[in-house]
Formats: structure tokens, C-alpha cells, sequence
């Protein structure tokens, strides 16, 4: 099992048919709205900053709702399995769930994102108080 990023052909599908159809953006839509009506503003999963509506980039904790079936995609993730993100925190998440070994090798994806999104996390607290304290920043 892998947490990485989709092959080629299949991530080709996810990117080229899911995520370009009007089932994906209906969701997209309804997520942004419950979580608008639910904490008042967006905020990114990793830097916990706020993202605009117009900006936020949908990162999937889990698949398990994408379904292709008869030609048709169907967007049934729960809320829980959706998390927004700024474009370039979307980005580092992926390039670490694709990087790391021990990410790749979790139980599921959920708990690799979860994990991910921790060490993200502290990785940018360290580089902030470095910065605050005057440290160079590796």
C-alpha cells in the first residue's frame, strides 16, 4: 500500500475527469459553503492562515467517496475528508506524502495526511521562531 500520489494514467483520470467535473465542483461548493457557515472564514490545513474563497485548494485526506461508475463521476467525500489548503501548502503535502517512506507506508492515507500535515506544521513554527529570533533558516 502507498499514500503517494497516483500513478501516471490514474492520476491523469483523477486530475483530467474528477477534478474537472461538475460533480467535483458541486462538492467543492458545498464544502466552501459548510465551512464557511461553520467557522465564518477558510483556513488552510498546514500554515492555519486564512485562504479566500476564490484561492483555496481542496486536499482529499481520504478517496473514498470519488466514485467513476457508468460513466459518471460521483462526489460523495464526507466534509471530514476534505481540508483546504493555500496552493503552495497544498503542494509541500504532496510532495511529502511522495517523499517520505514511513508517510507512504501508513495504514491509510488519512492518518499519512494527518501526520503529514503535523510535521508541516512544526516545520513552519521552527522556521517563524527562527526568524523571530534572528536565526538563519536552513
Amino acid at each position: 500500500m502507498s499514500n503517494a500520489r497516483k500513478p501516471t494514467a490514474q492520476a491523469r483520470t483523477y486530475r483530467d475527469g474528477y477534478l474537472r467535473s461538475p460533480a467535483w465542483f458541486a462538492r467543492r461548493d458545498r464544502w466552501i459553503a459548510a465551512e464557511l457557515a461553520r467557522a465564518g472564514q477558510l483556513t488552510c490545513a498546514v500554515c492555519l492562515g486564512a485562504v479566500a474563497k476564490d484561492r483555496v485548494e481542496l486536499h482529499h485526506l481520504s478517496y473514498d467517496g470519488v466514485r467513476w461508475d457508468e460513466g459518471v463521476w460521483s462526489a460523495l467525500e464526507q466534509h471530514e475528508d476534505l481540508v483546504g489548503c493555500h496552493r503552495r501548502c497544498h503542494e509541500w503535502l504532496h510532495r511529502l506524502l511522495d517523499s517520505d517512506t514511513a508517510l507512504r507506508r501508513m495504514r491509510d492515507r488519512r492518518h499519512a495526511n494527518r501526520a503529514a500535515i503535523a510535521r508541516l506544521r512544526a516545520r513552519l513554527r521552527r522556521t517563524v521562531e527562527n526568524l523571530m529570533a534572528g536565526d538563519d533558516v536552513e
